[in-house]
């Protein structure tokens, strides 16, 4: 299996020291990932690495050029590491989740009818892994939960109670298997509501422009992809430049140029420009990549909730120990200090807040919303301001010309002709009306231009039989190009009084004409604010290209009182930052190339399925289904997440200080507070689980509601 460096950063502390991430075509075994880690780990100059098995991949850190030098090497060596066979539900080192209940069956079942001597060993050999554990994390230098546990077991071996070795043995098995059992479960469901949804390209054919499906796509084809448009191959640039958005890839934000002879991956965005790609990879070789690298980041990506859970319970650990050390010290009573041991507070707390991020985000995905980490969950809850970009947002996806208008002079159905053959090639839905405005009318807009230029947020420049076009919004038109539009200042009053957006068109710096679109609300809109007003949203706002008319007509319809008008993309940036300043906590909603700096900058940002590629792509939110109820379940569901999380972080408090006590004051014998323990650790875990159980139907968690 060959591997490929996807980032490296050099220069952290020193002009030679650096960062890189490694990665495999693949998933690969978790025992030969960890090998391969130790190995790097024992090169000079290696100061850290570490491994996701799921996704293939490795980061390191290196001090100088050689040990840099040696690591790749090592990765050269190693190209011949078995892969697994699938990815997602396959058969990466699966842990059947009924298999796993296994010990739970022999230890009620089969173990009463074992002779004495049997059931020891069997307790001692179930232990050893345990005991493992804990000496491995000593001798790192680290007091974690697994010290804990070890302690405990050990404990238990000591005072020859080795029934409550079989308890703890089976019952912190039985805690890792959930664990796994969620997390592998969430991940895939989640990787698979992100892979590239792309039916056609365009491709270069004898030096023209052809649509062809992507599935006829063959490694050598050279494939045309702009800016706001996802590329769906791995390959070089064969022509043109662009900026690539890589964060599916790296992790990193700041798009990197991209010409002749770079490399470019499926799954990534062109944010600026137009390249020419030539196929090296297509389809399933290139899924793997964006799946891994969404795995990676999804478990990154924690919630700050998580992140002081764990806290709580690493500090939890040598509290417990203190508090052991001072009960044997008191009472010189090793079976109550040993209770302490038995009962603490580590195990619930670090367990549960994850369990119940990740059903939680695999429950978001299951009703149509993919939430990219704990942490953006956990933002849903906290917003109080919801800002959204109106069109394709607050209304429909598909807006229709509702009128051509041509200037005198021109024909009608020439200015629509023309218009279309410019926006066929860009992925907004205005675009994608006017298109459709000449397809209904039967007019034929064969490839006669030129190379098309397109300037984010304002419209697309060309030139056809010697004449330079420009189609674009009126600030383009008349303050960029400096176009008069007086000649249809009647019309332009008559259309937005109607809240109708333009589109204008202008040939050789006269104006040409233009088009009404109209951009009707979405069904749903009017009932997602008033529901969104409800669910704890202070302010509403919408942010609109539109003119001052427009905008305050498509607000009222829509129940919005506070909007912005002309707003230019930097400007929606600036509006989401501005508010922040005020110390709002902002919910971003778009779906435009535009709305992405908007989208980057809010607490939130949300984008939807229809929208274009680059929103989906910057966004922390996307609603995989066209319609705004997602916003209101998405938070709803924060909304529960976050209660049960404080829920299972109250319940660990409340009886395991009920356990310790009683083990302290003699009430509760040593292994029967360990059971209780460890059982109560069990069911928070299992109400962490809640809406993941639900899914299965599995007994007890049988309701589907997000609200639960």
């Amino acid at each position: 299996m060959p591997f490929y460096v996807v980032h490296e950063l050099k220069g952290l502390k020193t002009s030679t020291d650096g960062r890189m991430r490694v990665r495999a075509d693949g998933p690969l075994p978790a025992i030969a990932a960890n090998d391969l880690v130790q190995k790097l780990t024992k090169i000079s100059g290696i100061t850290g690495a570490s491994t996701n098995p799921r996704a293939g991949s490795f980061l390191f850190f290196y001090d100088n050029e050689k040990s840099r030098t040696q690591a790749l090497k090592l990765f050269a060596a190693n190209e011949k590491l078995p892969a697994m066979k699938k990815l997602l539900g396959g058969e990466a080192e699966t842990k059947p989740f009924l298999g796993g209940f296994w010990p739970l069956l022999r230890f009620i079942f089969i173990r009463p009818f074992l002779p004495t001597n049997v059931r020891i060993g069997l307790a001692v050999i179930g232990a050893i892994p345990f005991i493992f554990k804990g000496i491995q994390a000593l001798a790192q230098g680290k007091l974690t939960v697994e010290v804990l546990d070890a302690s405990a077991i050990g404990a238990s071996l000591y005072m020859r109670d080795f029934r409550t070795v079989s308890v703890l043995t089976l019952l912190l098995g039985l805690g890792d298997i959930l664990a796994y059992w969620t997390k592998r479960h969430s991940l895939d469901s989640l990787a698979e509501s992100l892979t590239l949804n792309i039916q056609t390209v365009w491709c270069k054919v004898d030096g023209a422009e052809v649509s062809m499906p992507l599935s006829k796509i063959k490694k050598g084809d050279l494939v045309i992809v702009r800016a706001g448009s996802a590329i769906p191959v791995d390959g070089i640039v064969a022509e043109g430049v662009g900026v690539v958005n890589q964060s599916s890839m790296t992790g990193e934000p700041i798009g990197v140029k991209r010409e002749a002879g770079g490399a470019v991956f499926a799954g990534t965005v062109v944010e600026e420009g137009e390249i020419v790609i030539r196929v090296t990879s297509v389809g399933d070789d290139t899924r793997f990549r964006q799946v891994a690298t969404f795995i990676e980041e999804s478990e990154a990506l924690k919630a700050g909730i998580q992140g002081k859970s764990e806290r709580m319970a690493d500090m939890a650990v040598p509290f417990t120990f203190a508090l052991a050390g001072i009960v044997f010290l008191v009472t010189r009573n090793f079976v109550r200090a040993a209770s302490v041991l038995l009962v603490d507070y580590s195990c619930a707390l670090k367990l549960a807040t994850p369990l119940a991020v990740l059903a939680s985000m695999r429950e978001g995905a299951h009703h149509g919303m993919v939430i990219k980490g704990g942490r953006f969950l956990e933002a849903l809850n906290d917003a109080d301001t919801i800002v959204f970009d109106k069109t394709g947002t607050l209304t429909n996806a598909s807006p229709v010309v509702a009128e051509v208008i041509p200037c005198p002079g021109h024909a009608r159905d020439e200015v629509l002709r023309v218009m279309a053959c410019l926006e066929e090639h860009f992925p907004h839905p205005v675009a994608r009306a006017v298109v459709k405005k000449a397809l209904d009318e039967n007019l034929n807009h064969e490839e006669e231009h030129a190379q098309v230029n397109y300037i984010v947020a304002h419209g697309v420049s060309s030139s056809l039989h010697g004449k330079t076009l420009h189609v674009g919004s009126r600030h383009y038109i008349e303050c960029d190009e400096h176009v008069d539009v007086s000649p249809l200042e009647k019309e332009i009053i008559e259309q937005t009084s109607l809240g109708r957006s333009l589109l204008y068109m202008a040939e050789d710096g006269q104006l040409a004409g233009m088009l009404a679109i109209e951009d009707p609300l979405r069904s749903e809109s009017v009932a997602v604010i008033k529901q969104l007003r409800n669910e704890g949203f202070k302010r509403v706002i919408m942010l609109t290209g539109d003119d001052e008319r427009t905008a305050k007509a498509i607000a009222e319809r829509a129940g919005i009182t506070e909007y912005r008008a002309q707003v230019l993309p930097a400007d929606k940036a600036e509006v989401v930052k501005e508010l922040t300043d005020q110390g709002c906590k902002v919910l971003m909603v778009g779906d435009g190339i535009n709305d992405a700096p908007a989208l980057s900058a809010a607490h939130v940002g949300v984008a939807m399925i229809d929208g274009t590629d680059l929103a989906q792509e910057v966004a922390n939110v996307l609603l995989t289904n066209p319609d705004l109820n997602g916003l209101v379940e998405a938070r709803r569901l924060a909304r529960s997440t976050m209660k049960r999380i404080k829920v299972n972080f109250a319940s660990t408090l409340i009886f395991n200080s009920i356990f310790l006590a009683g083990g302290l004051f003699n009430i509760l014998p040593a292994g029967t507070s360990a059971l209780l323990h460890n059982l109560t650790t069990l069911g928070i875990s299992l109400n962490a689980m809640r809406p993941h159980l639900s899914q299965h139907k599995l007994p007890f968690f049988n309701k589907k509601s997000i609200n639960n």
